[in-house]
């Protein structure tokens, strides 16, 4: 596997090089951000490493101000108290950014990405000045109104992002090859994480949600089309393709509709919001969105709720795809179109359930909200894992 890690993109006055933590460090660093505030013994034990050489790993990071004691307590143990490690989350802010086809959304967060203040910004184009004159509207917009100083701002959407900021490749923009982090650095002056809007989303369940818990778990997105992410052994996934769309074709359904490819009954055929809309309209003959789908489906609409049984069968089926192929046991779903799981939920479990071997672990699901916001956290997610730790 080709791994790619996206980069920070710098402006012209910022230090080409700067210090970057060494592995063992970094992954102290990390685990006293994700779980903290912890105890040494705590994190000695889950780096598999002794009290000592876990003081003289984490001293430096102590000195530099990266990580900071607090006050003594008990730890339950017999003992003395013992003073827990902390990282200062709101000594540094940072600024996510998701673009749309026609909205920038955008959140104010702390070194946790823990959501202080938001704001969105319709976009009139979608040519690259345009995207950057909003993102920096937007970026000074939040930092101003919180009184913070930003420490670097994460961009994230739909297509395929070189680790330099580059993007390759985004049909719904029309873009390739676009320099959107160097634009922004450049404009902003801060530094700049560029990455794909589905792989964000995997980043900030490994540090902030779902990866607290495991170390292997898959990202399902359901919405203008259908993504696929996934993170093994606590590291987030990441090919030369991450962002082609190849989760979107999965064939699920062999007597579904097509897809614009010509596929039949794969996954964006059957669970993508412009499909599901498509199929409803078709057979009733009113043009409908997915607020009006849902609310046929509930309302009882023979058409409406075949559609959408149709769609949580193939829901359930690509769950139990990710967790056979992937043996990730737990399944993060998404995305604007992610309320398709409430209105199916009986249908998503059965479906799931028939694809699995009834000897296999339980596969834990953890819904996240269907709206942007949560797009633009793992922006910021993004951004944080690039410059929380630089010095």
């Amino acid at each position: 596997m080709n791994t790619v890690y996206p980069q920070s993109a710098l402006h012209a006055g910022q230090r080409r090089n700067p210090a970057a933590l060494a592995d063992s460090a970094l992954e102290l660093a990390r685990l006293v951000l994700v779980r903290g505030p912890v105890s040494r013994a705590e994190l000695a034990q889950e780096m598999s490493l002794s009290i000592a050489s876990l003081t003289r790993l984490g001293k430096p990071l102590i000195d530099a101000g990266i990580l900071v004691e607090g006050e003594l307590v008990a730890d339950g143990t017999v003992g003395r108290p013992v003073r827990l490690l902390d990282v200062r989350s709101g000594g540094a802010h940072f600024v996510g950014v998701k673009v749309a086809g026609d909205l920038l959304q955008a959140v104010l967060t702390d070194l946790r990405a823990t959501i202080l203040a938001e704001a969105s910004l319709p976009l009139a184009a979608t040519d690259p000045g345009t995207v950057v004159d909003g993102i920096a509207e937007l970026a000074g917009q939040l930092s101003f109104a919180a009184g913070v100083e930003l420490s670097g701002v994460g961009v994230s959407l739909g297509g395929q992002v070189r680790p330099d900021g580059v993007v390759h490749r985004a049909p719904f923009l029309g873009w390739s090859d676009i320099p959107l982090g160097e634009l922004l650095a450049t404009r902003l002056e801060l530094p700049v994480v560029v990455d794909n809007d589905v792989t964000a989303l995997v980043a900030a369940e490994q540090w902030f949600g779902a990866g607290k818990d495991t170390a292997h778990f898959a990202v399902i997105t359901v919405g203008a089309g259908v993504g696929y992410g996934l993170a093994i052994g606590n590291h987030v996934v990441r090919t030369p393709d991450t962002g082609l769309g190849l989760g979107g074709h999965i064939p699920l359904d062999p007597n579904g509709p097509l897809c614009m490819e010509g596929h039949r009954g794969c996954s964006t055929a059957m669970l993508s919001i412009p499909s599901i809309c498509a199929q409803i309209s078709a057979a009733t003959g009113e043009s409908v969105n997915y607020r009006r789908a849902l609310e046929l489906a509930a309302e009882g609409n023979r058409v409406a709720g075949a559609v959408f049984e149709s769609a949580g069968r193939a829901l359930g089926r690509l769950i139990a795809l990710a967790a056979n192929l992937a043996m990730a046991n737990t399944v993060v779903l998404g995305g604007e179109g992610v309320e398709l799981f409430a209105a199916t939920e009986g249908t998503v479990l059965a479906a799931l359930a028939a694809d699995r071997d009834p000897e296999a672990a339980p596969v834990t699901l953890r819904v996240a909200s269907a709206d942007f916001t949560e797009w633009a956290r793992g922006a910021a997610a993004v951004a944080v894992q690039a410059q929380a730790f630089v010095v």
